[in-house]
C-alpha cells in the first residue's frame, strides 16, 4: 500500500506554526503566508493537505477563517479541516466552502450523535480526530484531558461511516516523528 503524506498546515493566528507538544506558548512561526505554504506543499508533490485552526480549537468556534480561505483558493488538492467545528452547520459551512473532509474531535468526545448525523449526511467526508496524552483523550485544543482511552474512542465510530482516524500521539507532537526521521518544518508525518 503506497504511503500518503498529510503536510500539516497548523494554523495559530493567521499564521503556520508548529506547537512544541501542543503547548500554545511555544509556537514556532514557518511561515506568515498559508497560501504560500500550500503551494509550497503541492508543488513538493503532497496529495493532501491538512489544515487545523488551532485557535478555533481552544476558542471551540472557527478563528482562522480567513487563512483557511486563502489556503482553499490556492489549493489544487483536497484539504481536510479540524480545529473549532462543533456542529452540523459548521461542518456544512466548510464542505461547502471547498474542504473535502471536516474533522471532528472534541464534538466526537462530546456529541458522538454529531458524528453518526454528519457520517449520514455527509458520506465519506468526515474524520474523527483522536488526539490522546499519554493514551487519553484530550480535547479543546488539548488543554483538557480527559479519562476516555483513545482506543475506546475510536471503537465508538466503528461502522459510523467516518472516512478516516486520525491519531496524534501529543508527546510526540512538534517533535521527531520517529527515532530516525526528521519531519520537515511544518510538516507532520501521517501514516
Amino acid at each position: 500500500m503506497p504511503l500518503t503524506l498529510y503536510p500539516a498546515v497548523d494554523l495559530k493566528d493567521g499564521v503556520c506554526v508548529r506547537l512544541r507538544r501542543g503547548a500554545m506558548d511555544q509556537a514556532t512561526i514557518y511561515s506568515d503566508d498559508p497560501a504560500a505554504q500550500a503551494r509550497a506543499w503541492q508543488a513538493a508533490g503532497c496529495r493532501w493537505l491538512h489544515v487545523v485552526d488551532l485557535n478555533g480549537a481552544f476558542a471551540g468556534r472557527p478563528v482562522n477563517g480567513e487563512a483557511v480561505a486563502a489556503i482553499l483558493r490556492a489549493a489544487t488538492v483536497p484539504v481536510q479541516l479540524g480545529g473549532g467545528i462543533r456542529d452540523l452547520a459548521g461542518v456544512e459551512r466548510w464542505l461547502t466552502a471547498g474542504v473535502r473532509r471536516v474533522i471532528l474531535g472534541s464534538a466526537a468526545v462530546r456529541d458522538p450523535a454529531l458524528v453518526h448525523e454528519a457520517c449520514r449526511l455527509f458520506p465519506g467526508r468526515i474524520v474523527v480526530g483522536i488526539d490522546a496524552r499519554d493514551g487519553f483523550v484530550a480535547t479543546d485544543g488539548w488543554a483538557e484531558t480527559s479519562t476516555l482511552a483513545a482506543a475506546e474512542l475510536a471503537a465508538r465510530f466503528a461502522g459510523a461511516g467516518v472516512s478516516a482516524i486520525i491519531y496524534t500521539d501529543i508527546g510526540r507532537d512538534g517533535r521527531r516523528a520517529t527515532g530516525r526521521t526528521r519531519a520537515p518544518p511544518g510538516c507532520t508525518w501521517w501514516t
